[in-house]
């Protein structure tokens, strides 16, 4: 593959799934207590560790969405978020192995709806879509119009 179509692959994907956390982070933010209902409503950690988690992950997003699409430290930013929708992938999968009838609260929202409400595997697809990206970063962060780039230089990467 040659570094011109890598680099556009790569400034692709830093900007959807940027742009994705981003705006998820940014319609979750200013409703932490919806989003700590959430988190609890998936049955996997401790009530209160739940509540944190779902205070302290709109920020998280939307830091690791800054990040991403202005293009400083992306290989970081790509590991993290990969890891972050490894457990976002989990979490979904788990909730419907169990039987369980929620809202992912991924742009918002959450917690528990009627059967007919829940799309999970969806939710599982899209995760996935963004992890694929997510990993091609943390393989070949290189992209154009990256502030990284600018800031400290060409990072070449081996073929």
């Amino acid at each position: 593959m040659s570094t011109r179509v890598a680099d556009g692959l790569g400034l692709i994907a830093r900007l959807v799934l940027g742009s994705v956390f981003l705006v998820a982070g940014a319609l979750k933010v200013t409703t932490p207590e919806a989003l700590a209902t959430a988190t609890q409503a998936y049955q996997v950690l401790p009530h209160e560790l739940a509540a944190y988690v779902g205070y302290a992950l709109p920020i998280v997003e939307i830091i690791l969405g800054l990040l991403l699409v202005v293009g400083l430290f992306t290989r970081a930013s790509a590991i993290i978020t990969s890891l972050l929708l490894v457990a976002f992938i989990i979490g979904i999968a788990q909730a419907w192995a169990r039987g369980l009838t929620i809202d992912c609260g991924c742009f918002g929202g959450g917690g528990t709806v009627s059967a007919a409400e829940t799309s999970y595997l969806p939710r599982i697809l899209e995760d996935i879509g963004l992890l694929a990206c997510g990993l091609w970063l943390a393989w070949r962060p290189r992209s154009p119009l990256a502030l990284e780039r600018a800031l400290f230089g060409s990072t070449e990467q081996p073929n």
